[in-house]
């Protein structure tokens, strides 16, 4: 019996030894595969981009995955405690495998086999580590095995802390969002240190099955699971009783995060922000790379500028009369659901879709749209209003700008699905009709000092059309493109006294066509100042100016300016013939505004990278002795401003005031009205009234626009930057400086004021009552006898039109600026 026990026991040792041998080999060569751990060390997870409002306010995320990386000190140990109790107790006590948890769960296994159930896992914290950085997904043994041996190698490498910190930034937890920060954000708004028992309870019951426990899908699993959470918090110790049970009586609470633009009207800009950042950084750095982007944006200033804009375009298409229709429904049926599914203007709040249920000739009945929620309901229960007769008068007209109608019945039908706008506030049952406007426009309005643009409207509405106007639309700026050419006469011997013929002129171009520039309306005639040719944009007296001067010298400036890259030195140009933006119109008439300075327009204020280390900072400007550590009765620090100066500023300040005339009592006389406040600006018009432009500034701000079809057609009879874009410079400009201090426009020390005769340009005689100040540098000043720049009539060809078939083609297309 003793030798035959020996040999069992023998037989024993050689089977152990044998199956010890198999598994040694197995694990080794499992574990030679393995990936290497020590990645860990340096994990930088995708990271989702904020960008933020120069106020701070949160404007737009940019990621694949939304997730914002915390460091584990920062995360409240309730939170913890949550995710503990959930996904490992013993975290803190075992070495990477819960040999405990892996026996319960083996046995609760064998007793649910055959039963159809999902096999009940064991993973610790770090075995989830393990396999989502390290690992697969695959439900194999040679996957779970190296689950084990990789957790114990980063047990060893690793603190608890690290690896618990790796766990709640990594893990997916539904809706997009990665990571505990963001989840807090996406599911409660709330930061982590804001969150209750409650909320950390149902995020830490997340990471199991984010569908499983969707608070809107499957409301009542959600809030069991949470519930679950929170009893084993209570039976942890991490929870008193009174505090679990408190926070089993609250709801989920899910609120939901929108994640588009933050804040009202930033699509337009944001999405600029957006250009910007792939240009310098690409596209992982904006969707991974976790940037914090301060930007120039005022939120309170884009709300004027994109209210100012919308009512200039509003009130110019309603003018052109009734489009029609958005579309038709059927109206004997419930309305309600088909009406609920018509896209709307999520951006222009204002406004409602509604469609007309009766029509008289007095009034329209209409039903509103009702939310997704609301679709559901019985038809005597849906919302519904009333346009009067009166607030859709501007309807009777067809689009084509003739009276077609004179009641209510001949503009509308039941079933017409349109725009309508409450007259007074949110709860008015009175409405009046609207409809989307065809035409379109960009406005921009900057700092002049700094070039930080502060607010940017792309057109009407970024739900409609993302194409930027202001920053992608390529547009003739026509005659709010003069102050160049002046600005580079006034810095070549030319003063705004400088009289110049305004008698018609044509010009043999180099096939031998003739181009006979005209003023607006055929006007003009005689000779005058170069102060009135631009208050009064002359084309004839701008076109014999340039000719004069050199459009070599004018291309120069333009470019100088950044208004063009290379721009062909041709006549046709001085009338803003070439193709620019707004941004850059804008940026270049900032340069005017501040003085002569060059600026470089930005709508960054600084990037942080994930670290919070500067990688970009627009302001270049450097301030001496600002960091000093203690104050040792020294002088005050000043910011030296090494930028280069691109402009005299004494030009800076002639053109200034001679585009304060245009104002006064120019083409703009009327238009803009600021009170004692002092403002200057420029009208613009292109050939068959296709744009309308209007620049000016006031010391501390800059603001310009243009309007016009997308496909450029004429905006009829009138449609000129004087009677459209002024009006909307001044309802932008009256809201946007309302509460800054009230500036002068700085005259340059040296300057001298001189009264001259407004007509001659001569020294004014005494009590003379054509007499006006005028600006001149040093050694300049008013004419001893009356000379008249561009007397002859007719000027030969230019040579750059002999040899440039574009510059001929760009003087046949029309002379650019009109009024």
């Amino acid at each position: 019996m003793i030798r035959l026990l020996g040999y069992f026991f023998g037989v024993a040792c050689v089977l152990f030894l044998g199956v010890a041998a198999v598994v040694a080999v197995y694990l080794s060569n499992v574990a030679k595969d393995l990936p290497d751990y020590a990645v860990l060390s340096s994990y930088a997870p995708p990271v989702t981009t904020r960008v933020h409002a120069g106020n701070g306010a949160l404007m737009a995320e940019y990621a694949k995955e939304r997730r914002l990386f915390l460091p584990i000190q920062a995360i409240p140990d309730r939170v913890k405690a949550a995710f503990l109790s959930a996904e490992d107790k013993n975290f803190y006590n075992h070495p990477g495998v819960d040999l405990t948890g892996l026996g319960r769960a083996i046995l609760v296994n064998l007793q649910n086999f055959g039963s159809g159930r999902r096999p009940v896992g064991a993973s610790t914290i770090t075995q989830q580590v393990a396999k989502n950085f390290l690992l697969t997904s695959d439900q194999t043994i040679d996957r779970k095995i190296k689950e084990a041996i990789l957790s114990f190698r980063i047990e060893q490498a690793y603190s608890k802390d690290k690896i618990l910190e790796l766990y709640l930034n990594e893990i997916f937890f539904g809706l997009n969002s990665y990571g505990i920060a963001s989840a807090a954000l996406t599911y409660f708004n709330k930061s982590v240190t804001e969150l209750t028992v409650a909320e950390a309870a149902y995020l830490a019951s997340l990471p199991k099955g984010p569908a499983n426990y969707h608070p809107f899908r499957h409301p009542e699993a959600a809030l069991e699971r949470r519930n679950w959470v929170v009893d084993r918090m209570v039976e942890n110790g991490y929870v008193s009783q009174a505090d679990g049970a408190e926070a089993k009586q609250q709801p989920l609470g899910v609120t939901g995060r929108n994640s588009g633009p933050s804040l009202f009207a930033s699509g337009y800009f944001a999405e600029a922000v957006r250009r910007q950042l792939i240009d310098q950084y690409g596209e992982k750095a904006l969707y991974e790379g976790g940037l914090s982007v301060r930007t120039s944006f005022d939120p309170q200033m884009q709300v004027f500028a994109r209210k100012a804009l919308q009512d200039g375009l509003i009130t110019y298409d309603e003018r052109r009369g009734f489009h029609g229709p958005l579309k038709q429904i059927d109206t004997t049926a419930d309305w309600g659901k088909t009406l609920a599914d018509i896209p709307a203007l999520t951006d222009v709040p204002e406004w409602r879709l509604a469609v007309v249920l009766a029509v008289a000739d007095d009034s329209v009945d209409i039903g509103l749209q009702p939310d997704k929620d609301g679709a559901g309901k019985v038809p005597a229960e849906r919302e519904r209003g009333v346009i009067a007769a009166k607030n859709m008068q501007w309807a009777y007209r067809s689009s084509a700008g003739r009276k077609t109608a004179k009641s209510p019945q001949g503009v509308l039908a039941p079933g017409d699905v349109v725009y309508v706008e409450p007259l007074d506030g949110e709860n008015s049952t009175s409405y009046r009709l609207r409809q989307p406007p065809k035409v379109e426009g960009g406005l921009v309005a900057m700092d002049p000092k700094t070039g930080r643009v502060l607010a940017m409207v792309g057109g009407f509405s970024y739900a409609q059309s993302e194409f930027n106007r202001a920053t992608q639309a390529m547009r003739q700026p026509g005659s709010s493109f003069k102050p160049f050419v002046y600005a580079a006469a006034m810095d070549n011997g030319y003063t705004p006294a400088s009289v110049v013929s305004d008698d018609p002129l044509q010009i043999q171009t180099g096939n031998g066509q003739v181009w006979a520039p005209d003023n607006y309306e055929g006007e003009g005639g005689g000779a005058n100042t170069l102060r009135f040719a631009i208050e009064h944009s002359r084309n004839r007296m701008t076109v014999r100016l340039a000719n004069d001067l050199g459009m070599n010298v004018v291309a120069e400036y333009a470019e100088r300016f950044g208004i063009y890259d290379h721009m062909m030195p041709v006549l046709a140009m001085s009338l803003g013939s070439g193709e620019t933006t707004v941004l850059r119109m804008v940026s270049a008439y900032s340069v005017i505004a501040n003085g002569g300075k060059q600026i470089k327009p930005t709508l960054i204020d600084r990037i942080q990278d994930r670290y919070g280390k500067t990688i970009f900072k627009h302001e270049e400007r450097v301030c001496e002795g600002c960091n000093a550590s203690d104050w040792q009765n020294q002088e005050e620090p000043n910011v030296v401003d090494n930028r280069e100066t691109v402009l005299d500023p004494m030009t800076s300040y002639q053109i200034t005031s001679m585009l304060q005339g245009v104002v006064q009592r120019g083409t703009a006389a009327g238009k803009v009205l600021l009170g004692d406040r002092d403002v200057a600006g420029k009208t613009g018009t292109t050939n068959d009234e296709k744009d309308a432009w209007f620049v000016g500034f006031t010391p501390d701000l800059v603001a310009g626009l243009y309007i016009g079809f997308d496909s450029p057609s004429t905006l009829g009879r009138g449609g000129t930057g004087g009677s459209l874009s002024a009006p909307v410079f001044n309802e932008f400009m009256q809201a946007a400086v309302k509460d800054m201090p009230a500036s002068k426009f700085v005259i340059p020390a040296g300057m001298n004021l001189i009264p001259i005769d407004r007509k001659t340009g001569m020294a004014a005689a005494q009590g003379d009552p054509s007499t006006i100040i005028e600006a001149f540098k040093p050694g300049t000043g008013p004419a001893d006898s009356f000379s008249v720049i561009g007397m002859d009539n007719t000027m030969a060809p230019e040579e750059i039109l002999k040899t440039s078939p574009q510059a001929n083609q760009a003087v046949q297309s029309g002379s650019g600026g009109l009024y």
